[in-house]
This record gives C-alpha cells, structure tokens and sequence, in this order.
C-alpha cells in the first residue's frame, strides 16, 4: 500500500549527537564582535576567554574554589591530561559500558600501563555502582554519549572518598544536574550540549584535584600539551584564560553567545527542561509504537540528551541494515540529518534532544520516522 508522508517537516532537521544542533537563535552575525586577527594575549582576548571561564561557572553552579580551564583538543584533550597527570598515585578503577569509556579504559591499561580494575557494562546497560571502591581514583562517563545511558544521580559517589573522581561529562554539562561536591575533575566540549564549535575542551579541578596535581609527579614524561603545573605548582594562568596554546577567537566568540542563549532560556534549569521535554516526546513515541524501544534497560539511566533508539519488530531480517536505511532515507528526505546509532553501537538510532533542539521539531520528525520505518518493512517484504 502507499503510505502517505507526514505533512509538517522539522524547521531544523539536525539532530546530530556532535557537532550539536547551534541555539535557535543563531546566525553568523552574532559573532560579528569576535576578536579576529588579534592576540588572545592581548587584553580584549584575555577577556574573552576570561568570560568564557566565568560564564562556565555562572551557568553550571560550579564552585568558587574549583579551577576552570579552557584545553585544547575538545573534551578527548581534558580527558587525557587528566589521566595524564592525576593517575597513578593510588589504585584505579575505570567504569565502562559504551564507547568512549571504553576508549579510556584503553588509554589507562595500554598506554599508561596501569593495574586497573575494570567494570564494564554491555550497550543498553549499566555498571554496578555500589560496587566502587573509593579507595581508587575512579573514571567514568556522566553520560554514555554512544550508548544513551546515563548514571542516575550521584548518590553512588562516596562524600568521604580517599581517590578523585574523574568524570567525562561532555554530553552532560548544561543538560543534567551535576553534583560538584562529588566530582574532583570534570570535563566536556563546547560542540555538545550548547552546539558550539570543535576543538575546545573545559577541564574543571576541585581543591582535592589540584592538591593531587602539587604533591604528586607522575613516572612518565609529560608533553608540553598536557602540563599542569610547573615546579610543582598548578599553572594557574592556564585557569584564568591563558590557554595552553592558541585557541580560535572565533570559537570563543561562538561559545560566549552560546552561554548568552543560555541565560536567556533560564540557565542551567532551562537547558535541562528543555531536554526533558525533547526526550519526553521520544519516549511518548516509543510508548505509542511497539516495533522501536530505548537501548537503555532502565528508565532511571535513559540519556535526556543522546537519546539511543533500537528497532525490535520481529521483521526485520537485518538490523544494521534496516537501521541505516531509515536513517538514510530521513535524512534524504531532509527531516533528520545524522541520526544512525554510532559505528561501535548496537544497530538503531541516536536523536540529539539536548537543550538547543527545539521540542517542536522533535515532534514533528517522529512521524516521520513512522513512515520511514512502514517504507522500509514494505521495501523488504517486496525484496523477499
């Protein structure tokens, strides 16, 4: 039978998990007061990056005694120089149950060389997290960015812990609730929640952090890229706006009105209503359809910003396939544009419903992906 396509199309059809949709508001001449072709040691540069830091903690609640700094390499660059010069003082325990915790379980075990324990989790899944030691540092991922699976609170964290927490919030920060008194090393990417652009990573140190930074040397060299401190005293300029090496004054600018747009939906609280209600009409979609479901197990961990779909009608003779072709054919249809599960995960989709989507072209493409889904059974009946 013909199916008939949906009569209302998304206004903005990125739904992509990174690079993130930009704010709703955005367009190239609100960067029109960038600091381009000037110093960012000059004091109109200084200033930037410095309302970039502060911006950050106004926006976040982060503490006033935590360290906030503006790294290179995105947020696979904070993670690293946090692993490169905290780890090792004590035991490790790495958590692990999608892709990119996975990566740094390897980074530790492989290139580090640690003795560490190592707990992971299958897709859809969640590690036990009673089950921590607090005695180790421990590394995990606040939001599993490939597998939409999220830690549900921070309850699990020990208060009077012996180790630092050291947590890859990329796809967290400004969507969910973050408690710092439990987090001694933070970090995330401007191209995620609030869809700025690449290359910049934020690295945020508690007081526990920075002292593990001035009392302990790591066995292995350092590149200039990932040093800290010098002399065994934090590098406090690296927190104050004097980046490690140059960083885009565009980027920058890109970032500040971000955190402007921020402001203007009701900060950190705004951001993460506006998530919920994204991934809200996701999950009264999947409630109204038997043939797709949440690769997460638990509601309790399902991500508000990586939303990570599976198909699960009986039909489907090859999932990965059946998979692509729906996200190709929305995508040719200019509805939904990069919304395939990543290459390591399980064969679905991921919807970006972080807080720069607006809900209404959420709602709009999931009849979309109803029709899609109908096109492609029939395509296969047809084949068979």
């Amino acid at each position: 039978m013909t199916i008939e396509q949906p009569a209302t199309r998304p206004a903005n059809p990125r739904f992509s998990s990174g690079p993130c949709a930009k704010p709703p508001t955005f367009d190239l001449t609100k960067l029109s007061g960038a600091a381009l072709g000037r110093s960012h040691r000059a004091a109109v540069g200084k200033d930037k990056l410095k309302a970039a830091i502060e911006g950050t903690r106004e926006i976040l609640g982060i503490p006033a005694d935590y360290r906030i700094g503006i790294v290179p390499a995105s947020d696979t660059g904070a993670v690293e120089m946090a692993l490169w010069n905290l780890l090792g003082a004590r035991g490790v325990e790495m958590l692990a149950w999608e892709s990119f915790g996975a990566g740094w379980v390897t980074d530790v075990v492989k290139q580090l060389k640690l003795d560490a324990t190592v707990k992971t989790a299958e897709y859809g899944e969640i590690v036990d997290l009673s089950t921590v030691d607090f005695k180790n540092d421990v590394v995990f991922t606040w939001n599993g960015t490939t597998s939409g699976v999220r830690v549900p609170n921070g309850d699990w964290i020990a208060d009077d812990r012996e180790g630092l927490t050291i947590c890859d919030a990329t796809s967290a920060a400004f969507a969910m609730d973050l408690p710092w008194d439990k987090l001694d090393v933070t970090t995330f990417s401007w191209q995620k929640v609030l869809g700025g652009e690449a290359a910049h990573g934020m690295l945020i140190l508690s007081p526990r952090a920075v002292e593990r930074l001035e009392s302990y040397t790591p066995a292995w060299p350092l590149p200039k890229i990932f040093r800290l401190t010098k002399g065994g005293k934090l590098i406090e300029g690296i927190f104050e706006g004097a980046t490690i090496n140059t960083p885009s004054m565009l980027a920058v600018e890109d970032y500040l009105f971000a955190l402007d747009w921020a402001r203007s939906v009701g900060g950190l609280q705004g951001l993460i209503a506006r998530a919920n209600a994204n991934t809200k009409a996701v999950a009264d979609f999947v409630e109204l359809h038997d043939w797709i479901d949440f690769l997460a197990h638990d509601p309790a961990t399902v991500s508000n910003t990586s939303v990570c779909l599976k198909f699960t009608d009986e039909r489907i003779q090859d999932g990965a396939a059946f998979a692509k072709s729906v996200a190709k054919r929305l995508e040719a249809e200019g509805v939904a544009y990069d919304i395939g599960a990543y290459r390591d995960a399980p064969a679905g989709l991921r919807i970006w419903c972080g807080g720069t989507v607006e809900t209404s072209d959420i709602e709009a493409m999931l009849p979309w992906l109803e029709w899609a889904f109908q096109v492609e059974i029939e395509a296969q009946a047809a084949a068979a």
